[in-house]
């Protein structure tokens, strides 16, 4: 017959059919090390403490495997909002401030401070509305990047219902605006939401995305009309796209500003964060254009919204902390700049830097205009 080598290394037969000659059943297992009799109170502890492991490995193991089977969702029962915080009229801009520096993304730009913008009329507010735009006069020296205006709330957050009444959003050539929560000195870790976001015309529509830090990904179930973009929202995977979600083409550029812009309504709690866009003319009645009504909206009765992404694979109060509200405007940069992006996808002329140093009149309509952000907080 065939002989082999158990892992002890000693030849024994390969017969199927019985023991080798010398087995003696009478002697089975009496002084065997795996006999349980022979088991120490030591060994019998660690066996036992082994088997509870196993057991616990294969609940867990089968509890999110069904979880995964059954397409798990999470429970946005309603929330009972307050009213915390109102962006709005004369002293808007007294709310943030105002980022001054190189561009973190590599734009070409200068972001400047609050004098240089009232001195250029960058940023300006009324009891209507406030505007925060790029440099559109033709006698600034743009050479080495054109003045714009990057804002950040000195309130922050972590978590809410947040209201954006939006007039105007920017568009053209070389353009990057975005209106954005995070906490810029801890990023990626605590996180980043984009509520509103495009490059150049802006005439594909908004596209809305998070930005984390490792195990945050959105490859589940989701309620949303948008279109899903990318499923890993970790900042710094592939071409560090986060994982996005594009809205319809009424969702900003001139589209947007031709029905007269719209709300944002963003919902961002431990269950997940959810977007919606209303067209001016679609708002929910109980968002009210009043911005004297502190009554408080209720997202259960919006039906789906343009995006979600779901805390079901990400750890929403783990990956979004300490946000502030940001507003701003970049040109060109390491997306709006890409050759692929502002010639081959876009059809814009030349160089970015180039057409920014050259065009001051091609950034007149590169403004924002909110009406109003309001803040509500759950009780």
């Amino acid at each position: 017959m065939d002989r082999f080598q158990n892992k002890s290394g000693f030849a024994i037969d390969s017969d199927p059919y019985g023991p080798p000659p010398s087995y003696d059943k009478a002697q089975a297992g009496t002084g065997s090390k795996w006999a349980p009799k022979n088991w120490t109170k030591k060994t019998m502890i660690a066996v036992a403490i082994g088997v509870c492991v196993l057991i616990a490995v294969i609940i867990i193991a089968a509890v999110l495997g069904s979880r995964a089977a059954s397409g798990s969702y999470p429970d946005y029962s309603p929330l009972n909002y307050t009213l915390k915080d109102t962006y709005h009229g004369n002293d808007f801009f007294d709310n943030f401030n105002y980022f001054t520096g190189w561009d973190p993304t590599s734009g070409f730009v200068h972001y400047v401070p609050n004098t240089t913008a009232q001195q250029y009329n960058l940023t300006y507010a009324g009891e209507d509305s406030a505007v925060l735009r790029v440099d559109y006069n033709s006698g600034t020296d743009s050479s080495t990047g054109r003045f714009s205006v990057r804002v950040t709330s000195k309130q922050t957050y972590d978590e809410g219902l947040f209201i954006f009444d939006v007039l105007h959003s920017p568009y053209g050539c070389s353009t990057w605006p975005a209106l954005w929560l995070s906490d810029p000195s801890n990023w990626p870790e605590n996180g980043e939401i984009d509520v509103m976001e495009s490059v150049n015309q802006g005439n594909t529509g908004n596209q809305m995305t998070l930005h984390t830090s490792k195990h945050c990904k959105m490859d589940v179930k989701r309620k949303e009309t948008g279109d899903v973009l990318d499923k890993n929202c970790y900042a710094k995977a592939g071409d560090q796209q986060g994982c996005g979600v594009q809205g319809p083409k009424q969702s900003f550029g001139e589209a947007f500003n031709n029905i007269g812009g719209g709300v944002y309504a963003m919902e961002w709690r431990n269950e997940g964060i959810r977007v919606w866009f209303f067209p001016r003319g679609s708002v929910p009645s109980d968002i009210p254009s009043d911005v004297s009504n502190t009554s408080a909206p209720d997202p259960s009765t919006w039906g789906e919204a343009t995006a979600d992404f779901p805390g079901t694979n990400c750890d929403i109060s783990s990956h979004f902390k300490n946000q502030s509200i940001i507003a701003n405007i970049d040109l060109c940069g390491s997306w709006a700049g890409q050759t692929s992006v502002y010639s081959d996808e876009w059809g814009c002329p030349g160089q970015c830097t180039d057409f920014v140093a050259n065009n001051a009149s091609a950034y007149e309509k590169a403004y924002w205009e909110f009406s109003s952000f309001r803040v509500y907080q759950a009780n």
